[in-house]
């Protein structure tokens, strides 16, 4: 027998319940199907859980440096249970306010179980069969186990792993030094353990600008993390309680020996058990869900939002997906994915606030660039809360006085860059940026100050390779 509906949602991440909601509001009856734990990554594996540690943390780090503020505190220990509890808790409160949610409204039937499809309009969850004209994909992705030598001889957490335990390593290594790694990296750090990061690239987060990568590989190692990078033979074999690493590096000790060891070297779309072989929704080679700029898949009347459809990897694109596809149906609406301006943040401490392209991006056009920088050390508000370091940069286009980005290294550059990020969107340029008057003594109060001090400057890149 098969249930018919006017929409099927596949997956409760960030996406799929404000969809529902929309749907239903507008009269329609609504599946959804959820086969594991309802809030997907952001609210079970990913921002709720992994932020709250980042807070714990952060909390232990400024005890310590009580007797710098004039307060003395005394000896500071982690209660790694309760660090724990916490965490728990806020995406427990999450999931269980985003299922509450889905059976109140009126016309949802939310199912559990694992969604496959028998065709372009239909879907299989267990033994029932749910038929619509509107099918929405949000099921989300997963940490990548990479295929390196002895992998699968040596116990190893992912981040979703990770945050099911309570336990502090004596010695974390952690395989991967970008965003993931490095957030749990400092973390843990904080907490007390010993931590390596290693990294097969020549540098961290190699998509940010080389000065933002030595920037906080700075930040990192002052707080005792080791750093092993260009680490081209990466390679994993049991050692007497415990996990060695194989590196190659082009200096240092050929490996390192860990008690625990976090992979954190990237992410897949869950889409290689939705059974799309049976439908003509059509994928890319690491199984991303391909979509135009309405979120259309190949197949009319299917759409994909949020980690699965490689359009962006984060809470917010996935959000921004659904008020796309929301509008675009309901509301008559043409909004588009390429109307939105690239931002995230990496939570290190201090944070990283990123928006627009990067300066080696911009280069990379042929454009004019003028770039304008400040070091922490010169932000007021910084300097007052004693947490100067790191730098602000803006890039604009010299010929048209267009921000083609931002990057904000520094206490509350998650925060300050949306004073960027917010002129772009509205179509502003440097100029209204540099007339904006802002609030002091705040850290956003120097970005209209960069913007009006803009120089030319010679590829950082460059200078970097000089002898």
């Amino acid at each position: 027998m098969t249930d018919n509906f006017d929409a099927i949602v596949i997956g409760t991440g960030q996406a799929g319940p404000s969809l529902a909601g929309r749907l239903t509001d507008a009269g329609m009856t609504v599946a959804v199907v959820e086969r594991h734990l309802i809030g997907g990554t952001c609210v079970n594996t990913g921002c709720k859980p992994t932020k709250t540690l980042v807070a714990s943390a952060y909390a232990a780090h400024q005890a310590r440096r009580g007797a710098d503020y004039g307060v003395i505190t005394g000896s500071v220990s982690i209660d790694m249970a309760r660090v724990h509890a916490r965490s728990q808790k806020i995406s427990v409160d999450g999931r269980t306010s985003n299922e509450a949610w889905l059976r109140s409204m009126a016309g949802c039937s939310l199912i559990f179980g694992h969604a496959r499809f028998e065709s372009d309009r239909t879907v299989r969850v267990g033994d029932e069969l749910l038929e619509a004209d509107r099918i929405f994909i949000n099921v989300g992705g997963r940490a990548v186990v990479p295929d390196m030598p002895g992998v699968g001889e040596v116990p190893f957490f992912t981040n979703s792993s990770l945050l099911e335990t309570d336990v502090l390593p004596e010695h974390l290594v952690v395989v991967g030094g970008s965003y993931i790694g490095l957030e749990f990296a400092q973390i843990y750090a904080r907490f007390g353990a010993r931590v390596t990061v290693i990294e097969k690239g020549p540098r961290l987060i190699g998509r940010e600008d080389a000065e933002v990568s030595d920037a906080v590989r700075s930040i990192l190692e002052a707080e005792g993390i080791a750093i092993r990078t260009g680490a081209e033979c990466i390679n994993f074999a049991h050692h007497p309680n415990s996990v060695a690493v194989g590196l190659d590096c082009s200096e240092g000790e050929p490996k390192t020996v860990g008690s625990h060891l976090l992979l954190a070297v990237g992410r897949r779309p869950n889409t290689d058990d939705l059974g799309l072989e049976k439908t003509g929704i059509e994928t890319d080679e690491r199984g991303y869900i391909q979509v135009n700029d309405r979120l259309e898949t190949s197949v009319p009347g299917i759409w994909a939002l949020g980690d699965c459809n490689g359009r962006g990897a984060f809470t917010h694109t996935a959000y921004n997906d659904f008020e796309i596809v929301a509008e675009n149906l309901l509301d008559g609406a043409d909004r588009k994915v390429s109307d939105r301006v690239p931002c995230y943040a990496l939570y290190v401490d201090p944070p990283l606030g990123r928006v627009g392209m990067t300066e080696a991006e911009a280069r990379a056009t042929a454009r004019r660039i003028l770039v304008g920088r400040r070091p922490m050390t010169q932000v007021g508000r910084a300097v007052e809360k004693d947490e100067p370091l790191g730098f602000m940069k803006i890039v604009v286009d010299a010929d048209t006085d267009a921000i083609l980005g931002a990057a904000i290294l520094g206490t509350s550059g998650d925060e300050a860059i949306h004073t960027v990020l917010d002129i772009m969107a509205a179509g502003g340029n440097a100029a209204t940026l540099r007339q904006t008057m802002h609030i002091h003594p705040t850290v956003s109060e120097l970005v209209p100050t960069i913007a009006g001090a803009l120089t030319v400057c010679e590829d950082r890149e460059q200078e970097r390779s000089r002898p």
